[in-house]
């Protein structure tokens, strides 16, 4: 009777707070310029864009800054002067560009066909601006540019865009729509070519194109259908170095289309444009499934309240400056991954076959050397149906390719970054019990992704040698700890599916990681194929993705990729003593890394926050002696390594990886190993977080004292009893109740005599 009545007060209390929430705009704390430009040459920022999309939509239109974007990978830097145009669709905090389609851009004065360049020196379409003049909140983003004093709005739906040009007066007035719009074309690492585009104009209100494009997606397909709220009064091709005027379609590599609108000025243009990844008629068909008129406020309000909604699945009590960033960080981790599927159903599969998914979702952008850290364990809380259709998209991409995405982008293999890291998502998934998929199915595809050779995966190699010769596999010692990792995580899989040939298999193979371990020096390093250590040794030397044995990150931070057997690890270093000594080696030996790329920023002694296989290091300390250290240097990272301006990010955001770590911490607890569904304590920065599950119960985390230098746990309580643990196991969040911590400015080193983080949750 007790437990009855206790699940109808946590249902009355979650259908209260649900109602509550709906009255609460949590879009108004999240600013989109966050992440968006560098203060200053020698800084990064998240590579994140500001325009209008939908949560996990098709479109993401937005301003471009680039004639050929290339870093920020978002094609739009904060910084810049000048904008060259609005296109449809862009990557959100990546390391590598691509995309930027269907750029369209309004002016005045004589007709251009160029942009002009990036300095400035070549004039062309393109427009000063300033920030004073940009607004943008979640499903929403307007400029004026300042050439022609055109304001510019800009909304989107889940397959479609909608712009609204403002004129200053009733002088005529262009529209260029450019084809040829996308990265760079000289970089070996960043080539990109245009097979073909075409343009065909319907009627004087509608054109209608597609193109198809090489780039870091290879062989892309997007068609589009763009319709206008008002005719226009003519238009010409530039199909190459060729001018038409009067014909009804172009086609060429190098396509643009100019649409004069001479009179009536004193109304607005709007033209909204339906886009699709399968065919010509899914795009018209994605257009009049979202938009039936031109009444772009009543799509910007609807848009915004999907936000709103989405945002509402953690509520938290703060400063408004912990709100913005919290709330910004929650929007960057919704926008993706992307539903390329069409309104119908209807997506391309890796084998150019059309499919239908019953669901109508068919899920890409799968950054997931990124986002198996915290972004996919967060969607297991916040997002599990959704978590359940991601795994049921990489299945059917499975079943058409062979073995499960690595970095997937537009239903493309990319073959960017290493590991099989969809591994750790469908495992995390399936030992949380997360429903809607078939697990059966699953265990076949990650069994098939850890034995199936592909590339920077030659598991003849791996099985010969037990890890990777770095003459025969570049980035070795990486790829060697990575796949140590994965295996573990089938291994588990295949305990709790009862295969135990498997489980003994690669439990063993879990073990690859001690082979490079060289004990004379605590440190991993690259072997050759006789098993030969290779010098010269130096832990600085940083790795970029290619031709090192360390991939974005060097020796030291590479140190700490146990995840799967931390306290195997300790042992291997020495114990407890020696493993927090080195840590805080780690952590504090300033001493420059050697030829840091790009990817390397965020710097803390060794720790680089600005790249992902650092993000886990600072919740060992919690398998120690000394777990408040784990509070003390997650409270600097928070405080010290995000803010609510355009530098937000000490790193790219990488598809809601960085906004993770932070959502995470800032509550309290960080999965420290993805897969195993336990958390690990670190210091909570919120007065108070609720978590609204899929269950519909609710998990309250409740921070008292927290702020300023009340960095430390001094106690902790979990539903109202004293909590003696490290931790906390995802089977206790799904449960519902509250936790609270209680805070203090001087460490509690009772702490090391407390529970330390199970290996295997039960």
């Amino acid at each position: 009777m007790k437990k009855k009545l206790a699940s109808l007060f946590l249902a009355i209390f979650a259908f209260w707070t649900n109602l509550l929430s709906q009255n609460v705009d949590f879009t108004k704390f999240v600013n989109p310029f966050i992440g968006t430009g560098a203060l200053d040459t020698l800084s990064l920022s998240g590579s994140n864009f500001p325009g209008a999309c939908a949560p996990f939509g098709l479109v993401q239109l937005s301003p471009d800054t680039r004639e050929y974007p290339d870093d920020p990978c978002s094609g739009y830097d904060y910084n810049d002067t000048t904008i060259l145009g609005f296109s449809h669709t862009h990557l959100n905090g990546t390391g590598c560009p691509d995309l930027y389609d269907f750029l369209f851009m309004p002016y005045g004065g004589n007709l251009k066909w160029s942009a002009g360049s990036d300095d400035g020196k070549t004039k062309g379409f393109r427009s000063k601006y300033k920030h004073s003049n940009e607004k943008a909140y979640p499903g929403y983003y307007s400029v004026v540019l300042d050439d022609y004093n055109i304001k510019a709005e800009l909304t989107a739906t889940q397959h479609c865009g909608i712009q609204r040009y403002t004129f200053p007066d009733a002088k005529p007035y262009h529209l260029i729509v450019d084809l040829d719009h996308s990265l760079i074309r000289t970089s070996p690492y960043r080539y990109c070519k245009i097979i073909s585009a075409q343009v065909r104009v319907v009627d004087n209100k509608t054109i209608e194109g597609y193109r198809i494009i090489s780039g870091w997606a290879k062989l892309r397909k997007v068609y589009f259908i763009a319709e206008f709220s008002r005719p226009f009064d003519s238009y010409v091709f530039k199909a190459g170095k060729y001018i038409f005027n009067n014909v009804p379609v172009a086609n060429n590599a190098d396509l643009k289309i100019v649409l004069n609108f001479d009179k009536n000025n004193n109304q607005p243009v709007l033209v909204k444009v339906g886009l699709s990844s399968v065919s010509a008629d899914g795009a018209k068909n994605n257009l009049s499934a979202e938009i039936n008129d031109f009444n772009f406020d009543n799509i910007t309000i609807a848009t915004n309240k999907q936000w709103n909604k989405e945002l509402s699945c953690i509520e938290i009590e703060g400063s408004d400056l912990q709100k913005r960033i919290f709330y910004t960080g929650l929007y960057h981790l919704l926008i993706q991954p992307n539903n390329i599927a069409d309104a119908s159903g209807d997506y391309l599969a890796t084998d150019d076959s059309q499919k239908h998914s019953t669901d109508n979702t068919h899920y890409s952008t799968f950054s997931l050397w990124d986002t198996y850290r915290a972004a996919h364990p967060l969607y297991t809380l916040v997002q599990e149906k959704r978590t359940a259709s991601f795994i049921n998209s990489m299945l059917r991409d499975y079943q058409t390719y062979g073995y499960l995405p690595i970095w997937h982008l537009w239903g493309t293999e990319t073959y960017c970054m290493i590991g099989n890291h969809a591994i750790p998502v469908i495992v995390d998934a399936y030992c949380k019990g997360i429903a809607g998929v078939d697990y059966e199915l699953a265990y076949l595809a990650i069994k098939a992704s850890s034995t199936t050779s592909h590339k920077n995966a030659p598991f003849d190699i791996l099985d010969k040698y037990g890890y990777f010769p770095e003459e025969l596999q570049t980035q070795s010692v990486s790829l060697t700890l990575e796949i140590a990792y994965d295996d573990w995580c089938v291994a588990q899989m295949a305990k709790k599916m009862d295969k135990k040939e498997d489980y003994t298999f690669f439990s063993k193979r879990a073990g690859n990681y001690k082979n490079l371990f060289d004990n004379s020096i605590n440190f991993f390093r690259a072997k050759d194929a006789r098993g030969k250590w290779i010098n010269p040794f130096n832990p600085l030397a940083y790795g970029g993705n290619g031709g090192f044995p360390f991939t974005e990150g060097n020796a030291w931070q590479y140190l700490w990729y146990v995840p799967h057997e931390v306290n195997s690890f300790i042992n291997l270093m020495g114990g407890d003593k020696d493993f927090v000594k080195k840590l805080d080696t780690f952590f504090t030996l300033n001493a420059k890394p050697e030829d840091v790329n790009g990817n390397a920023s965020g710097f803390i002694g060794q720790y680089a926050h600005g790249n992902e296989p650092s993000h886990h290091i600072v919740y060992l300390y919690d398998y120690t002696s000394e777990p408040w250290k784990a509070q003390f240097y997650s409270a600097k990272i928070m405080n010290e390594q995000y803010n609510d301006n355009q530098s937000g990010y000490s790193g790219n955001e990488d598809c809601g990886q960085m906004s993770a770590w932070y959502l995470f911490s800032s509550i309290g607890f960080y999965p420290l190993n993805p897969a195993n569904g336990v958390y690990c304590f670190g210091s909570p920065q919120i007065p108070k977080a609720v978590i609204n599950l899929a269950n519909g119960r609710t998990f309250t985390v409740i921070t008292t004292n927290a702020g300023g230098e009340n960095i430390y746990i001094q106690k902790i309580n979990l539903n109202g009893k004293q909590y003696t643990k490290n931790y906390i196991l995802d089977k206790d969040i799904r449960a519902g109740g509250q936790i609270e911590f209680f805070m203090d400015s001087k460490p509690n080193k009772k702490m090391a005599d407390w529970e330390k983080p199970k290996e295997v949750a039960e």
